[in-house]
């Protein structure tokens, strides 16, 4: 049987105030955990990243997307990752603005059937690049 994880996600600093709680399935993939955390806040998935499982930005333990053709280690599957209740790791997105996302696994339970990732709660907004008005963004 799968397990399923509920995740508490928030980049780093705005715990309270900016949030997602996200359901996934342990058969969905790193890459696919990144969509939904980069989809659930608005953001354009258009950068390299990394999950840092001691939560350090640039950790030696962390498995990391690649540019185009090269070996990928965010495709492992969330069931291989031995993730515990309570456990912090973190998502790394955009090494030039280094956007930080804290990921707590909340919940741990048995999932009888495979469903998609869904987010069951949310709380306010992260702007991606927050300096760019938004007008100006569409005149370009």
């Amino acid at each position: 049987m799968m397990k399923q994880y509920t995740l508490k996600v928030f980049p780093s600093g705005m715990g309270r105030e900016v949030y997602r709680n996200i359901d996934i399935c342990g058969r969905d993939t790193l890459d696919q955990l990144c969509a939904v955390i980069l989809d659930s806040f608005g953001f354009m998935d258009e950068h390299l990243y990394e999950f840092c499982m001691d939560n350090k930005m640039y950790s030696e333990y962390s498995y990391q997307s690649s540019s185009r053709g090269g070996q990928s280690s965010t495709s492992v599957k969330i069931d291989r990752l031995g993730l515990e209740k309570g456990q912090k790791f973190s998502l790394h997105y955009d090494f030039g603005d280094d956007w930080m996302f804290t990921i707590r696994v909340m919940k741990i339970t048995e999932a009888g059937a495979y469903h998609k990732a869904v987010v069951i709660k949310e709380k306010g907004i992260a702007r991606q690049y927050p300096e760019y008005d938004e007008e100006e963004w569409e005149d370009e």
